[in-house]
C-alpha cells in the first residue's frame, strides 16, 4: 500500500489535538476521506474549523475508552488519542493510562475487524530519564513506574506492547512511531510544554518560566516534518518495529529561550523554577532508522523557521 497512490478511508483518533488536526489537514489535501474521532478533552474542535466543510471530512466525538462502533470501511487507522503534556495527563493520570491502554484495545479491535493498518503514536517518554544519548530504539528506558508521569510513560510503554501483541497474535498490520519534541500551528497555548509556555510568556509580556538550571536538552520537531514521517510510516514494506521521529539537534533549554527572545526582539527576563518531578535531563532521538526505512525522511524545517512560524500562529490565537 503506497499512501499516496489512491484514496484511502482513514481513521485518525485524537484528530482535534495538535498533532491530529495537521494530520488531518494533510490527509485530506493528499486525496483521503477522513474521519476524525475526539472527546475534545484536550483537542479542540477550532483545530477543525478549517476542514469542518470539506466533503471528505467527518467527526465523531467519542472517547476511545469507550467501544467504537464504525460502519464503513476502513483502511488506515492513526491512534494519537491521548493528553500529551505532563500538566494535562497529571490533571487526570487513571484517565490518562486508560486511555492509552483501553483505547489502544478499542483501536486494535477496530483495526482487526476492519483488516485496516494502524500506527500508535508512541513517545519519547518511553525512554524516560535516559542513561544514554541519543536514545535509539534499542535502548528500553530509565522509566519510573511509580511516579507523577507515570502514567503517561507506562501508559504509552504499555500501548506498545498491546501493538507488538495483536501484531504476533492477530497478524494486525501495526506501526509504532515514538514522537519527540514537536512544536508549531495548533498546539495550545497554555499546554504547559516549553515552545509554547516561552512564546505565551514572551507574547504576553511575562518572564520566561526556567526550571531548574535550564541546561536540560531537548530537540525540537516542526509539525510538518512530523506529519511527513506519519504518513511514510504508513506506507508498505514498513517493519513492525517502533521507529524514532524528531529531530537529532539537541540544544538546551536555555539555549531554546534565547532564540525566542531574538525572534520577538525582547529583552525578557527570565525566572527560574523547581525541575518537575522525573523530568528527563537529556532528550535527543537517534533517527537512522527512520532514515533508513522510510525514503531517506530529515527534518527539513530548521527550528528558526519553525519558531517564527509558530510564534505568527500564537499573535492570532492569544
Amino acid at each position: 500500500m503506497k499512501l499516496n497512490s489512491v484514496s484511502y478511508h482513514i481513521v485518525v483518533a485524537g484528530g482535534a489535538g495538535f498533532i491530529g488536526s495537521n494530520l488531518c489537514g494533510r490527509l485530506l489535501k493528499d486525496g483521503h476521506r477522513v474521519l476524525c474521532i475526539d472527546d475534545l478533552s484536550t483537542g479542540s474542535i477550532k483545530n477543525l474549523d478549517p476542514l469542518m466543510e470539506h466533503e471528505a471530512f467527518s467527526f465523531m466525538k467519542n472517547n476511545v475508552i469507550e467501544p467504537i462502533r464504525i460502519e464503513q470501511d476502513v483502511d488506515l487507522i492513526y491512534n494519537l488519542a491521548s493528553p500529551a503534556s505532563p500538566p494535562m495527563y497529571q490533571q487526570d493520570p487513571v484517565r490518562t493510562f486508560m486511555t492509552n491502554v483501553w483505547g489502544s484495545f478499542n483501536l486494535l479491535e477496530l483495526a482487526r475487524r476492519k483488516d485496516a493498518r494502524i500506527l500508535l503514536a508512541s513517545t519519547s517518554e518511553v525512554y524516560g530519564d535516559p542513561l544514554v544519548s541519543p536514545q535509539s530504539e534499542t535502548y528500553w528506558g530509565n522509566v519510573n513506574p511509580n511516579g507523577l508521569r507515570s502514567c503517561y510513560d507506562e501508559g504509552k510503554r504499555a500501548a506498545e506492547t498491546l501493538f507488538c501483541d495483536y501484531q504476533r497474535e492477530y497478524n494486525v498490520d501495526t506501526r509504532i512511531v515514538r514522537i519527540f519534541n514537536t512544536y508549531g500551528p495548533n498546539m495550545r497555548y497554555d499546554d504547559g510544554r516549553v515552545v509554547s509556555n516561552f512564546i505565551t510568556q514572551a507574547l504576553t509580556g511575562r518572564r520566561l518560566t526556567m526550571y531548574g538550571d535550564g541546561a536540560q536538552t531537548r530537540a525540537f520537531l516542526y509539525v510538518d516534518d512530523l506529519v511527513e514521517g506519519l504518513v511514510r510510516v504508513m506506507g508498505d514494506d514498513v517493519p513492525h518495529t517502533p521507529i524514532n521521529l524528531g529531530n537529532p539537534h539537541e540544544m538546551s533549554v536555555n539555549e531554546l529561550a534565547t532564540m525566542i527572545r531574538e525572534l520577538l526582539g525582547a529583552d525578557i527576563e527570565l525566572e527560574f523554577d523547581s525541575l518537575p518531578s522525573d523530568d528527563p535531563r537529556r532528550r535527543c532521538p537517534d533517527i537512522t532508522t527512520a532514515t533508513d526505512l522510510l525514503g531517506g525522511w530529515v527534518p527539513s524545517v530548521c527550528l528558526e523557521e519553525g519558531l517564527a512560524r509558530t510564534i505568527d500562529y500564537f499573535k492570532k490565537v492569544i
